[in-house]
């Protein structure tokens, strides 16, 4: 079996072409939605799953946190355009939109993002990671979640792609994504 990762849509239909795809790797999450003008639609017409890495937004969409929490040298996240500056509050001001729906519906905001990953479709596969068991008992919630189609535009609206602030990785490092590329997403 093969495997790509971050793969622009060219770059899937020509390793396909090559060689049958088993899954394509790649962020996307209700942060991270660029996959959806191409990538993901060339994926589907191909019969190809994406394993979605990021679905919490490296925490941003895990409701616990804050512009206050300290980003140490060694937390990747301190070099992230997303948590910089004025982008973290405008972000989590998009999170706390996200808690109000949350809230109407007895859920966390991680529940509500990971369900919203899992209503994308059978051919998603969403990559969860947990650094205690507690949030991980609270991630597997999600699979009893079942968003209607108000919740799941009410969701959309409360995050709209273009009002998040500030790109998945720093200049230098989204230029080396083939899925960041003419054909990829953001």
């Amino acid at each position: 079996h093969v495997g790509l990762s971050e793969a622009g849509a060219d770059t899937v239909r020509r390793a396909h072409a090559t060689h049958p795809v088993a899954d394509l790797q790649i962020e996307y999450s209700l942060m991270s939605r660029g996959i959806e003008a191409e990538i993901l639609p060339t994926a589907r017409e191909l019969g190809i799953p994406i394993t979605a890495y990021g679905i919490l937004s490296r925490g941003l969409l895990g409701g616990h946190w804050s512009s206050g929490d300290g980003k140490g040298p060694r937390d990747i996240r301190a070099h992230l355009p997303r948590f910089a500056g004025d982008n973290l509050a405008r972000n989590l001001a998009l999170v706390e939109a996200l808690r109000v729906i949350a809230q109407e519906i007895g859920a966390s905001v991680a529940q509500l993002a990971i369900a919203w990953v899992v209503s994308r479709g059978a051919d998603i596969i969403p990559l969860l990671g947990a650094r205690r068991r507690d949030r991980l008992q609270e991630a597997l919630g999600a699979l009893q979640l079942k968003l209607t189609p108000e919740i799941l535009s009410r969701l959309e609206r409360a995050i709209p792609a273009e009002r998040v602030a500030g790109t998945r990785y720093d200049p230098r490092q989204m230029a080396m994504l083939d899925s960041e590329t003419r054909s990829g997403g953001s």
